[in-house]
């Protein structure tokens, strides 16, 4: 069985950077509301953009 790696014991974890994971959350994946977002956004320029021509 192989040994974990170096450092990921939790008790070798600063607690102030675990804190600041866990708010940050593991996957640290876009939003969905930040994709849906920029598609609209990218929908009113182009929107702007065609009724200029």
């Amino acid at each position: 069985m192989a040994a974990d790696p170096p450092g990921t014991d939790p008790s070798d974890q600063d607690p102030r950077e675990r804190d600041l994971r866990r708010r940050a959350g593991e996957g640290g994946a876009m939003s969905p509301w930040l994709i849906v977002g920029g598609i609209a956004l990218l929908g009113l320029a182009a929107y702007v953009v065609f009724a200029l021509l």
